[in-house]
């Protein structure tokens, strides 16, 4: 993963519980690197690790920090550094999950060896919808949670999501049940 997205969980962190508390996360996890450069690729292993470790050090359910990491990622790691890609995205919460498919593309743009995840975007009805998330990288589901959540927030449009069925279930997906 590109160094952005382990600055966003140390970002997270320190908003949030302090410095010393990523100091200590850091510590738990083993990873020695103090500062990430955003246009770096690291190690997926590394991210897993600083969340594994925040689970611990903060005495949080490992999905509560993946949740939190969503959100986080929405509404300020994203505004930050592609703030005019998630303009193009839509006026509204719809119009933004109609158009994310497409959104990874042109972040592609920017980041040229990510690995972005894949998104399928089913219209149920005006204030629902079915989102598929296909990703080469496993264990993520609770962070998309909070990515859905984040979304929410971001249109201030209070969003209820449910995972339908997916990895657990012996898919190569995760079927989100969004309402707003």
């Amino acid at each position: 993963m590109y160094g952005i997205v382990n600055k966003a969980i140390q970002g997270l962190v320190i908003e949030n519980f302090g410095e010393d508390k990523w100091r200590a996360i850091l510590k738990e996890s083993g990873v020695s690197i103090d500062i990430f450069a955003g246009n770096e690729i690291y190690d997926d292993s590394i991210t897993f690790d600083l969340a594994i470790a925040a689970s611990k050090v903060l005495e949080l359910p490992l999905s509560d920090v993946l949740v939190a990491f969503g959100k986080y990622w929405v509404l300020n790691t994203a505004k930050k550094h592609y703030g005019s890609l998630m303009d193009t995205g839509g006026n509204t919460l719809k119009e933004f999950f109609v158009n994310l498919p497409n959104f990874h593309s042109r972040v592609m743009l920017l980041y040229p060896n990510i690995q972005p995840p894949e998104f399928d975007v089913e219209s149920v009805s005006e204030n629902e919808l079915k989102l598929r998330y296909f990703s080469k990288r496993e264990g993520l589901t609770d962070f998309v949670h909070g990515l859905i959540l984040g979304l929410g927030e971001a249109f201030d449009t209070e969003v209820s999501t449910e995972l339908l069925e997916g990895r657990k279930d012996g898919l190569k997906y995760d079927e989100f049940s969004v309402k707003w």
